[in-house]
């Protein structure tokens, strides 16, 4: 008989955040590191400042995202809470207050009208 294989666990974690409009999207790691962007071209017409502004939101977003993630993979591979807990990996609710609080401080375009 073999042994059993421990479970394989990444070595980093990802996330992907939407703007509410689904024009820009934002993969990151639970380090914080974007790892892919994209937009649709009509986001510049809100200028680089805006456009810049919401991809750091999403990425903010995506990262906290994956390292919710992440906490869940390494629990299942028999990591104790506490040592989760000192790893700074957020739990499930915790999770999710933080996005909320993410997606209350969302500042882009509400509506496609152009004031006149």
């Amino acid at each position: 008989m073999s042994e059993p294989k421990p479970p394989t666990i990444p070595n980093v974690t990802v996330a992907a955040s939407t703007n509410r409009s689904g024009s820009i999207s934002v993969r990151a790691t639970d380090q914080g590191m974007p790892v892919e962007i994209k937009f649709e071209r009509s986001e510049y017409r809100y200028g680089a400042q805006t456009l810049a502004d919401e991809i750091l939101r999403l990425t903010k977003r995506s990262t906290v995202a994956a390292r919710a993630r992440r906490r869940e993979v390494l629990a299942e591979a028999g990591l104790p809470a506490d040592i989760l807990d000192r790893l700074n990996l957020p739990t499930r609710q915790a999770a999710v207050d933080e996005l909320d609080r993410i997606d209350d401080a969302d500042t882009g375009p509400t509506s496609w009208m152009r004031p006149v």
